[in-house]
């Protein structure tokens, strides 16, 4: 049973925590984990933690110096490890301990014989790790590399202030080619995946590992249970580990991670960029981590990286199903509570649902929460419900106590008001498909007469936004369809798809779907702001680290209308996404693509809109203006999956 919301947080609103009570003693006086109503109590002191470092041999030889790579883990443990306690393990690896670079980005303009046409833009080293970064995370020092007292270590983030104290340690694990770990950063490939996973086998005596003198140390404090978490590519790494099938993994908490890289940075056969980062690619994002002291081994594995990315086609392959982590989920021996933002364009809400519902197709034991903010911590948004549920969840799989952790609705949904739904599943239990066809009158239930309309692209220097406004004035650039207004509420749950017979006669190959709500509202945006009425102390602090955090509130904007979702496909991979096929200029074609899901509420008396254009100019790669795409209205439908009312 969860502990009340009510309850924790007159715990945690206070002065920094500080250890409640000795420690348990197991049989012949070793200490041992306190448990009270099957839950780990803080007894141990976070001050007195035992800093470990520990360089552990993986299974790869990725910059090809012939000796296999090596990941730096660093890591905090109760002193009492020392003496015969042992414990589980909570890690978060990362490719952004060490820092970043300053690496310019691909050129996304294309001149008509399909050749990139301008100058690069350019990536902010201490920003996002493109797309697939944390912001902040470059400017986290590392703890010192020679040894320290626990008391003088700073682990950014809580799990050390929560979690150590509750008889967990915890573990940060410089990714390949990062930091203090030899090897090459190879964005998402196996290297990377067996890199980390070597922190998981050294926990179980099944990897070597050597201190930063060159001495052979195990880790005979661990359990060799071990749950993996983080944000963004932190929370990437642990769906790439666990479907390795790695033994001792029990549970992963990843937070707006990718679960396929092709998702990532391509989407429908088109090269797309994740929101805000246009231009940025594996080999871009794995130059940018590159922060290992060799600084010149890694050129040649880059260079294959530009190489095999392929920026010209966009097609599936060999390439991208080694980063395809989704096909691999029957092999997931570990609980997934599994988080994404719903305003999310960096990691898209499509990574969070191919991963959700290839876990139940195996039956691997999951949890989703669904939030309103983007590429963003949950933690203080709801911090005390957050650290129950993550509480709940690490003493269930890695001590084994009968608190209910899988029982209950499996979902949680943030709605537009901030409250929270909980649900059995997602898409929402009794979901149906709706089908409004796209006519010369709009979105309707019934077919329309046969009606060619045409748009001309104009992408490349107008954003989307600029195009889906005022839906029923004329404009020759986009094709609008809407609703008239609803007569009551509306919740799409999922993933909507178009279908639409089109020819297209100009140079981009591209069809952009976007989903709009036209009616004037204050909406969560993807940003955050703190709340400094209020620190709230959720763990024991240290020099440098008060264990405390403000609380975060959604930001919102008042407009008259949101793309509340949108899909892209390049016509050439209508039948595949492995190959193109030829498209003949003028010739009409049947398209059908899925924009990326999402849980959302059209508001009575608001309009659903689609909008049709090509060129997506904060996503897709940009070619010259001028294409004519002409849609056969009528023979066009959007398949909406609608949730019933009031559920």
């Amino acid at each position: 049973m969860l502990v009340s919301a009510t309850a924790v947080a007159g715990a945690l609103v206070a002065t920094p925590v500080a250890p409640a009570a000795p420690e348990a003693r197991a049989p012949g006086g070793r200490p041992a984990l306190r448990i009270v109503d099957e839950r780990t109590r803080p007894v141990f002191s976070r001050a007195d933690a035992v800093f470990q470092q520990v360089d552990v041999e993986t299974r790869t030889d990725s910059d090809g110096d012939g000796e296999r790579d090596t990941v730096r883990m660093r890591i905090l443990r109760p002193r009492e490890t020392d003496a015969g306690l042992k414990v589980a393990t909570i890690i978060e690896a990362s490719p952004y301990w060490g820092g970043g670079n300053d690496v310019p980005f691909h050129p996304v303009d294309i001149d008509k014989d399909g050749l990139p046409d301008g100058r690069p833009g350019s990536r902010p080293a201490d920003g996002p790790g493109g797309g697939a970064g944390l912001p902040g995370l470059f400017a986290a020092a590392p703890p010192p590399a020679t040894a320290a007292a626990g008391s003088s270590v700073v682990f950014p983030g809580y799990t050390d202030n929560y979690f150590l104290p509750r008889g967990y340690a915890v573990a940060q694990v410089d990714s390949v080619g990062t930091g203090a770990s030899t090897g090459c950063p190879v964005s998402g490939g196996r290297a990377e995946t067996l890199g980390a996973k070597a922190a998981v086998d050294w926990l179980n005596g099944r990897a070597r590992g050597r201190d930063t003198d060159g001495r052979s140390v195990g880790a005979a404090w661990s359990t060799g249970d071990a749950a993996m978490m983080g944000i963004s590519y932190n929370g990437t790494l642990p769906t790439a580990v666990a479907a390795t099938g790695v033994e001792g993994l029990k549970a992963i908490v990843p937070i707006s991670g990718i679960s396929s890289w092709y998702d990532y940075y391509r989407g429908g056969g088109a090269v797309v960029a994740p929101g805000g980062y246009q231009g940025e690619d594996t080999d871009i994002l794995a130059k940018a981590v590159y922060s290992r002291a060799d600084r010149e081994i890694c050129r040649p594995v880059h260079a294959r990286l530009t190489a095999e990315q392929d920026r010209v086609s966009g097609d599936y392959g060999r390439f991208w199903d080694e980063r395809d982590y989704v096909k691999d989920a029957a092999r997931f021996r570990a609980g997934v509570f599994l988080v994404q933002g719903l305003n999310d364009w960096n990691v898209r809400t499509g990574h969070a649902g191919r991963l959700w519902e290839a876990l139940k197709r195996h039956d691997v034991p999951r949890r989703l929460w669904l939030h309103q903010a983007g590429h963003s911590n949950p933690m203080p948004l709801r911090m005390e419900e957050w650290l129950s549920r993550l509480h709940q969840w690490f003493d269930f799989w890695l001590y084994g106590l009968d608190n209910g952790a899988l029982d209950g609705p499996a979902v949680e949904v943030e709605q537009a008001d901030f409250g929270w739904r909980r649900q059995a599943d997602w898409p929402a239990p009794g979901t149906r498909d709706v089908r409004l066809r796209l006519t010369a009158g709009g979105l309707s239930p019934l077919p329309g007469r046969p009606v060619r309309q045409s748009l001309t692209d104009t992408g490349r220097v107008l954003p989307a936004e600029e195009l889906v406004v005022r839906p029923d004035e004329p404009n020759g650039n986009r094709l609008a369809y809407t609703t008239g207004p609803l007569p009551a509420d509306l919740r799409i749950s999922g993933a909507p798809r178009v279908s639409v017979r089109a020819s297209l006669a100009g140079t981009s190959p591209y069809l952009t779907a976007l989903l709009v709500d036209h009616g004037t509202d204050t909406r969560a945006t993807a940003g955050t702001v703190a709340d400094t009425s209020q620190q709230v102390c959720y763990g024991e602090g240290v020099p440098g680290d008060t264990g405390c955090a403000y609380r975060t509130r959604h930001r919102t904007e008042t407009a008259g209308f949101k793309i509340v979702t949108r899909g892209w496909l390049d016509v050439r991979n209508r039948a595949s996404l492995w190959r193109q096929s030829p498209v003949a200029e003028g010739r009409e074609y049947r398209f059908q693509w899925a924009m990326q899901p999402q849980d959302y509420v059209f508001k009575k008396g608001h309009r659903l809109g689609v909008v049709l254009i090509s060129t997506d100019r904060d996503h897709t790669l940009r070619h010259p203006a001028g294409t004519r795409v002409t849609v056969l209205a009528g023979a066009g439908a959007v398949t909406l999956p609608v949730a019933p009312a009031g559920r």
